[in-house]
């Protein structure tokens, strides 16, 4: 159901620190934040709602020990650990404004934010951290001055998050910390977050409590779960998503946020908890369905049969609903029978039996992989949004969808598309502007209050938007014809054994690409035909994988127009990710530096003679 809970004022004359107030006051007793204490660690250790209110008030001392003071930036650099999320409600209660920073954030770029933000004070994880943070300390245009650190024992001659707790611990006064929170206004800002810099310097972009009470309020009005559910929180609290779903959520609904604080064990956290909602970017949910179909090619072929069977019927089911008609009898019961006999087995193995609402954002998911998961009966509801609209803009949800759109706007938004295809967009969710280096906010609005997303898209006869492309990364050929390469990309990214891909042709008279194995499906489909490789460098070259990929390749192209289709290309031994550069934080694909990386091999595939496979 719908969140039904009591709020202490209207929506738009609220703040989270009200939120928190009100939760500790009327679920004071629920579970609000678990973590594990270590990796090996057996179970989980729980605060209440009102045991979080509490080390919030604690934290806020210390914080304001340390000199912190309202409207001030604070950078935290930590993983999904309790001080980074309890640290970031104690700055806004204190009136402060938390700024997360990436933790896989390059060294200038940690540079540029700390120069940027004017911020005074960075609280970091460890030792990892500190050799990026440390230099900035002596650097003489970075106001930086302390240094806070989670994990004690790697603080060095820094101060600790235990010290800084302790210290608040002696000097709080209840009285001092709600006089504090109440002078705080729906206006003021809530949070600056920095966009992961797929082009360029990172932004800083200051959202305001408003504008996450109302994409809070009106993002829980079109999801239909149950009240205080859980809540996985895994991506970086740097991502607008993880802030939204993982921190102001939960507090709206009085919810359980359960910190995962290393991402690659998300899928053992999921076969765990069995949860009832899930968000994952789209290459999270490519990785998912690579993993699947791994074990599925392992299967007896009979067995591999039915789970196909039920596949189909479970999509067919899926057409329907998007469809807006009413499932047959015959198929609802074909269906539920197959789901229980055949599905709920292998979805209760994975911890996935148990979903009610899965979703994406954040980049166009490719439509196999939507397809892929409805087969069984798990309907992703692609959303899009930006962190320059505190999150979504539109979403799918059960009162319609339209697989491979990105849904309908949220309440009180509203969309137009330029002549050039670009969307546009308003409402009270749209940020104020970016940060200026001077504190102040520089509107990125025109005059009657539209904002450019940058994304080009059409919205059809029923008001879903469909995104295409980025309208800086559309490829303009030397002919003059536009290409979307992520139409592309996605199109040959279909064929199991591809997992990421770059189509360059900007200025060109074609188009040409890069393709990487998929690191986790790629060693098991060359084990099923024998081929043994010692590395995946080594699977790359091997001659039945190269024909595979070939006809990958023009299985894709049959599919495209003449102008879309890749007429050279080639196969990467080495997988792309945030740590190497070639990918954000959040996984979407920085363009700017793998072309830069592979320049040359981009040329030489422009250049005659050459053999693409």
């Amino acid at each position: 159901m719908t969140t039904n809970l009591r709020l202490p004022g209207r929506p738009e004359e609220i703040t989270f620190s009200a939120l928190l107030a009100r939760n500790a006051a009327e679920y004071g007793d629920l579970p609000a934040l678990s973590w594990r204490d270590g990796p090996d660690a057996a179970g989980w250790t729980t605060l209440t709602w009102s045991e979080v209110r509490h080390r919030v008030a604690v934290l806020a001392a210390g914080y304001a020990a340390l000199g912190v003071e309202r409207g001030e930036h604070v950078l935290l650099m930590m993983g999904n650990r309790p001080e980074h999320w309890l640290s970031d409600l104690a700055l806004f209660h204190l009136g402060a404004v938390p700024v997360t920073v990436y933790g896989t954030s390059a060294p200038e770029q940690i540079a540029h934010i700390a120069r940027h933000s004017r911020a005074r004070v960075a609280v970091v994880e460890g030792a990892r951290e500190l050799v990026r943070w440390e230099p900035l300390l002596a650097a003489a245009d970075v106001p930086l001055e302390r240094l806070v650190v989670a994990e004690a024992a790697e603080a060095g001659r820094h101060g600790t998050y235990a010290s800084l707790y302790a210290s608040g611990a002696r000097i709080h006064r209840a009285d001092a910390f709600e006089k504090a929170w109440q002078e705080s206004h729906p206006e003021d800002p809530l949070t600056v977050v920095y966009t992961s810099g797929t082009t360029g310097d990172p932004k800083g972009v200051r959202l305001t409590h408003r504008n996450l009470i109302l994409q809070a309020v009106r993002l829980d009005g079109r999801v239909d779960l149950p009240e205080h559910a859980q809540h996985i929180c895994y991506l970086p609290f740097a991502h607008i998503a993880e802030r939204v779903l993982g921190i102001y959520l939960p507090l709206l609904r009085a919810a359980h946020v359960m910190l995962c604080a290393d991402p690659t064990a998300v899928s053992a956290a999921v076969r765990e908890l069995r949860p009832v909602q899930f968000f994952g970017v789209p290459r999270v949910w490519e990785k998912l369905a690579a993993s699947v179909r791994a074990v599925l090619a392992q299967l007896p072929e009979e067995q591999r049969h039915a789970i196909e069977e039920a596949n189909d019927l479970a999509r067919a089911r899926a057409g329907h609903h998007e469809r807006g008609e009413e499932v047959p009898a015959g198929l609802e019961a074909s269906y539920a029978s197959a789901k229980a006999r055949t599905l709920d087995p292998l979805l209760r193995l994975a911890g996935m039996d148990r979903l009610a609402w899965t979703a994406s954002a954040t980049a166009p998911m490719p439509i196999d992989v939507v397809r892929f998961w409805a087969g069984w009966g798990i309907t992703i509801m692609d959303a899009w949004g930006l962190t320059e609209t505190a999150g979504v803009c539109t979403l799918n949800s059960a009162d319609g969808f339209r697989l491979g759109s990105v849904g309908r706007p949220i309440e009180g938004l509203e969309l137009r598309i330029a002549e050039d295809g670009e969307v546009l967009t308003r409402g009270a969710t749209v940020f104020g502007g970016y940060l200026r280096p001077d504190g102040s906010v520089e509107s990125a609005s025109d005059p009657e209050g539209w904002f450019p997303t940058g994304d080009v898209g059409r919205i059809d006869e029923d008001g879903y938007l469909w995104i295409t492309d980025r309208k800086k990364e559309l490829i303009i050929t030397s002919n003059g014809k536009n290409v979307s390469p992520a139409l592309v990309e996605n199109t040959v990214k279909e064929h199991p054994l591809i997992g990421q891909a770059l189509v360059h042709g900007d200025g060109r008279s074609y188009l040409v690409a890069l393709l990487v194995l998929d690191a986790e499906l790629a060693p098991v489909w060359a084990a099923a035909r024998g081929i043994e490789a010692a590395s995946p460098g080594a699977l790359a070259e091997h001659p039945a994988v190269r024909e595979e990929i070939a006809r990958a390749v023009d299985a894709a192209n049959a599919r495209l127009n003449r102008t879309e289709q890749i007429k050279r290309y080639r196969l990467l031994t080495e997988e792309w990710g945030p740590e190497t550069g070639e990918l954000t934080p959040s996984l979407k694909l920085r363009r700017r530096i793998v072309r830069d990386k592979y320049g040359a091999l981009i040329d030489g595939l422009y250049e005659e003679p050459y053999d693409a496979v």
